[in-house]
């Protein structure tokens, strides 16, 4: 006998159609040919990234985004408590994982750039610390489900995996009440960046709502932007509670990390934006 749908059932499948339309995604997506541009952008991204995760290594308190925010002032982790099952998605040289193992948090760091966890490897035995690195998507983590209290992600799979895929697995991978926390770039600096890539400007050159990923010319890699609306309606069909948005709003004197935002833009307009969403069972 045919199962019948219920009403919340056929709410999220018509949200679900909703969004395929309006984030200009077919039904049903033919490649995931991304994953592996992404592989091979970050391998060969690894290198030139090296310093710069030796530095965040070397830090003594936690720092967090394009703009180094540290923990003191963002507070991200202060409800958890030691010893708490931490998955960090995309974790790249894996700096934030060690600012968790530091603050006695049991991290465990997913990337699927093999060139950028040997750097994390090196890190590891030179700041002797020491926490597994797991060479996998973050779309697929080879974890059981409910093995983690808080997934945390900083340009990681939330700026380079589907988050039609990632979202879902991350709530996988989280017990009930586990907690989200995903750093991406904000929705106005998207529309604000030139299509080639360089640093955005003060006139909108994007569409809002255009197509949600994004590709700059000769990079080779794929990036995932929404908007605020889709973000909250993929959160809520994923089985999250949205509990905080954080637009950060970097201090005078401040340095970003890469070239892609002024910090003249940054005070004016919100360059980064901290998601913290809560699973609901």
């Amino acid at each position: 006998m045919a199962r019948v749908k219920t009403r919340k059932q056929e709410a999220l499948a018509e949200t679900e159609t909703r969004e395929q339309v309006e984030l200009h995604e077919p039904a049903h997506p033919a490649t995931n040919e991304y994953i592996e541009r992404n592989r091979a952008a970050w391998d060969r991204w690894a290198p030139q990234h090296a310093p710069r995760a030796r530095k965040a290594w070397e830090e003594t308190e936690l720092r967090w985004g394009l703009w180094d925010t540290p923990e003191s002032e963002l507070q991200l982790l202060r409800d958890l408590p030691a010893k708490t099952d931490a998955i960090e998605l995309g974790c790249g040289t894996a700096a934030i994982s060690a600012g968790l193992d530091r603050r006695d948090i049991r991290p465990v760091a997913v990337d699927i750039s093999r060139e950028q966890l040997k750097i994390a490897e090196q890190l590891q035995y030179e700041f002797r610390l020491s926490f597994p690195l797991i060479d996998a998507n973050a779309e697929e983590v080879p974890f059981d489900d409910a093995s983690f209290d808080v997934a945390i992600s900083e340009y990681g799979a939330s700026v380079w995996c589907n988050p039609r895929r990632w979202l879902p697995e991350a709530h996988r991978l989280l017990r009930p009440k586990g907690h989200l926390i995903f750093f991406t770039n904000g929705a106005i600096l998207m529309a604000c960046t030139p299509t080639d890539g360089g640093a955005a400007g003060d006139r909108l050159v994007r569409d809002y709502f255009s197509k949600y990923r994004v590709e700059f010319p000769g990079e080779g890699g794929v990036e995932f932007h929404l908007t605020h609306g889709h973000w909250v309606r993929l959160l809520r069909s994923t089985g999250f509670v949205l509990e905080n948005l954080i637009e950060v709003r970097p201090l005078p004197k401040t340095k970003p990390r890469f070239a892609l935002v002024s910090l003249e833009w940054a005070r004016r307009w919100p360059s980064e934006e901290i998601w913290v969403a809560r699973k609901v069972v």
